[in-house]
């Protein structure tokens, strides 16, 4: 398999957590746990007024929203419990830490979602030391007094360079995968400096920005444009690589999709129509 390798290669392969490598949002299954119906109405109106980075909105919220302000530690622990996760994480940990063909891989995930829920979410599948997420500080009572970190937007971008300059690892070494709007800024740095990128969605922003999409409920399948666009793996040895691990690539689709809109002109001297 991929006979082209000549020397082992270290990169740093990074993901966004909330709809990456869970299915649902943690605000709002942190909504849910505490009795807020309406935290989407709140993200939008914060987006609206670009008062928050996208992706820090819930972490304003905690801070700053009457209803989230009885938010304590346990309840966010309780909420990473209730998230559901992409199916076969830890066999996609398992891959990245034993390795392919002399290409080795550093894990992390960063994310705006509160540390302790991913924590929690990913308790025995991630580390808690590859987990970068918002950071809050809290009083006596347990109530949230500060955030002293969020990762999203360029803060993203912060996290990524402070790993890079950790593992010794070059820009062109390093893999980012995300769903959304919050993940531009990260996306659009890595790739400026030779690196790639995986959108996990079909959100259209990432859709013009990201190096591959892949569409799947499964998180090993972020591997395949990993092996075939990065380590140039055939479609044979990706095939052969599932099998190994007890997993089938039962459909593969390879496609790309031009989004066209088409109108026609209004053409003068036409009467405008009632």
């Amino acid at each position: 398999m991929a006979n082209d390798i000549q020397a082992p290669r270290h990169f740093l392969l990074a993901s966004d957590f909330d709809q990456t490598l869970s299915f649902n949002d943690s605000g709002l299954v942190l909504s849910e746990l505490i009795g807020v119906r309406d935290f989407q109405r709140k993200v939008d109106g914060l987006a609206r007024c670009n008062l928050v980075q996208q992706g820090g909105e819930l972490a304003y919220l905690i801070r700053h929203d009457p209803e989230f302000r009885g938010v304590r530690r346990e309840h966010l622990e309780e909420t990473g419990r209730r998230v559901r996760l992409r199916n076969d994480i830890p066999a996609l940990i398992n891959l990245l830490e034993r390795g392919l063909d002399g290409a080795r891989f550093s894990f992390f995930v960063i994310s705006a979602a509160p540390r302790e829920v991913i924590q929690s979410a990913l308790a025995g599948i991630v580390a808690p030391e590859q987990i970068f997420g918002t950071e809050f500080d809290y009083d006596e009572s347990g109530e949230v007094r500060s955030i002293r970190r969020v990762p999203a937007g360029y803060g993203k971008v912060a996290v990524v360079e402070e790993l890079e300059a950790r593992l010794g690892l070059t820009p062109d070494r390093t893999i980012y995968v995300g769903d959304g709007s919050s993940d531009v800024h990260v996306m659009l740095h890595v790739n400026n400096r030779d690196g790639f990128t995986i959108a996990v969605s079909e959100n259209m922003q990432l859709a013009r920005i990201a190096r591959s999409t892949m569409l799947s409920d499964n998180a090993c399948s972020v591997m395949v444009p990993i092996l075939e666009q990065v380590l140039r793996w055939t479609s044979v040895d990706i095939r052969g690589l599932f099998e190994q691990n007890g997993l089938t690539l039962q459909e593969w689709e390879k496609a790309r999709t031009d989004r066209v809109t088409v109108r026609q002109m209004a053409r003068l001297g036409d009467e405008a129509v009632v």
